[in-house]
């Protein structure tokens, strides 16, 4: 289920606090990343054990931080441009 939401992301304290709580391999904010340079939609999930490691969760299982950081680790990307060459 896509999920539109944008964040002010020049809340530097909260968007380092969401990086550093879930910017893991798998973590929400570096699924959120990979979403975005992959050019896949938005759609909240993660995978606590790491990508594609033990069971995903998704967005109906997620707490609203987590959500978040999903979110900002799309938008992050987003705002920086870097996108995968399919060339």
């Amino acid at each position: 289920m896509p999920v539109e939401h944008k964040i002010n992301l020049t809340d530097e304290t909260k968007m380092n606090k969401l990086q550093k709580l879930y910017d893991y391999h798998g973590g929400p904010y570096d699924r959120g990343n990979s979403d975005s340079y992959y050019r896949r939609g938005m759609n909240p999930h993660y995978w606590p054990d790491g990508t594609m490691n033990g069971t995903m969760v998704g967005h109906d299982q997620m707490t609203e931080l987590e959500i978040e950081a999903y979110k900002a680790g799309y938008e992050y990307n987003e705002e920086n441009g870097d996108k995968k060459c399919w060339r």
